[in-house]
């Protein structure tokens, strides 16, 4: 009888929790409910994390400054914990020679020396090349909006080797570690994201804002404004513009320009549903209330209309970050994007399209194995989001 009380009790405290939980508490809860969208947001995590902290993560720079002259070319290296000499508690790895025979169709390999079966332990936070954290500097036209933030120089690493290198990934022709370039390329293509999906954001946000709240003829511009943006082809804009773009321009200012370029053309989406939302919302009592206080326009949009649709506008940024990414890879693979040495997923895909890759170094296709990851994780967490802020959908118990 006892046991029926307390059940009966816990069935009243998770009605009345429901009942009386905010949207953003039901949102987490459905999510919660949905296990391909816990597990894809875990991998996303993982992938974000991986490209904050590629500066520490990576044993050696990315760029031709941390070549490996003595290992072009180089298949990955799995590091041992066993031989014939026995275990050893710490990974250790052996030292390879280049060769070339005609058991090997006379192409450049890397064999292990016989001669020299001397291990090379890997170590735990060693010294290596200085990477920099917090550190910002930004060149845009005219000295007054120049800034630059020193940040903080550090030497080091997650992981190193005693002598010689080591490469988990390979390294690619010119002897740059895959494995640092692909933790690099995550970021930038994150960066890239991140700053279209922002400049996007803002542009939707004041455009469809304006549109759904004034309507009439102002609505009638914004749509035309909107619907001109929609029908411009990506692809053929890029090549008009990768045609003018000055052949001089550093690699961050071709990265902002890309970024840019991307939120300027994405936002359109986002627009109308603000413009719908706020088309159905401006009739509202409360609506009509602060306009009786004295409120202003753009302080009804932005304290009451907005937050009524902040979970659908979250939902909608991280579906479109895939998007992004998507576009920043399409092209730079075909050479409108990010250019080398910018380390990028398109860049890096961009050179496994050669037919010697192909055939003889697989391992290039690494980073594409991260780059379908992540793509995925986006879209998965996203799906998850968009199903959890329906709010005809019931939570599960």
């Amino acid at each position: 009888m006892e046991a029926k009380i307390q059940n009966i009790h816990k069935d009243i405290k998770a009605k009345e929790a429901y009942f009386s939980a905010t949207q953003f508490q039901l949102i987490y809860a459905r999510f919660r409910s949905n296990r391909s969208a816990m597990i894809a947001g875990l991998f996303l995590l993982i992938m974000v994390f991986l490209g904050v902290f590629a500066d520490f993560i990576s044993p050696y720079d990315p760029t031709i400054a941390g070549r490996d002259k003595d290992y072009e070319h180089g298949a990955p290296q799995i590091p041992l914990f066993w031989d014939d000499n026995g275990f050893s508690l710490r990974p250790f790895l052996y030292t390879l020679e280049r060769y070339r025979g005609k058991d090997t169709n006379f192409r450049w390999v890397y064999k292990l020396n016989k001669e020299k079966e001397k291990r090379r332990y890997v170590y735990l936070f060693p010294k290596g090349w200085k990477h920099k954290a917090l550190a910002f500097n930004v060149n845009l036209p005219g000295k007054k909006f120049d800034f630059k933030i020193p940040g903080f120089t550090f030497e080091r690493h997650l992981f190193g080797i005693d002598s010689g290198g080591i490469h988990l990934f390979g390294t690619d022709k010119a002897g740059k570690d895959i494995f640092s370039r692909t933790l690099h390329a995550i970021y930038i293509s994150l960066a890239v994201g991140t700053i279209g999906v922002f400049i996007a954001f803002v542009l939707a946000l004041i455009i469809g804002g304006i549109s759904g709240y004034f309507g009439g003829w102002i609505d009638g511009v914004m749509q035309m404004i909107t619907d001109t943006v929609r029908v411009i082809p990506p692809i053929p804009l890029f090549m008009v513009l990768a045609s003018f773009a000055p052949s001089e321009w550093s690699s961050e200012t071709r990265f902002f320009f890309i970024a840019s370029i991307l939120g300027l053309i994405g936002w359109p989406t986002l627009a109308r549903r603000v413009r719908t939302h706020l088309l159905s919302e401006r009739s509202q009592e409360y609506v009509l209330a602060a306009k009786l206080c004295g409120a202003s326009p753009s302080h009804i949009i932005s304290r009451h209309l907005l937050p009524s649709f902040t979970s659908y506008i979250i939902v909608d940024l991280v579906i479109s970050f895939p998007y992004m990414v998507l576009s920043e890879t399409a092209l730079s693979f075909i050479g409108l994007g990010l250019r080398e040495p910018v380390n990028s997923l398109g860049v890096l895909l961009q050179n496994a399209t050669r037919a010697d890759v192909l055939l003889n170094y697989q391992w290039y296709f690494i980073p594409v194995i991260f780059f379908i990851v992540l793509v995925l994780s986006f879209v998965f967490v996203g799906d998850g989001l968009r199903d959890s802020a329906d709010p005809y959908k019931v939570l599960k118990k």
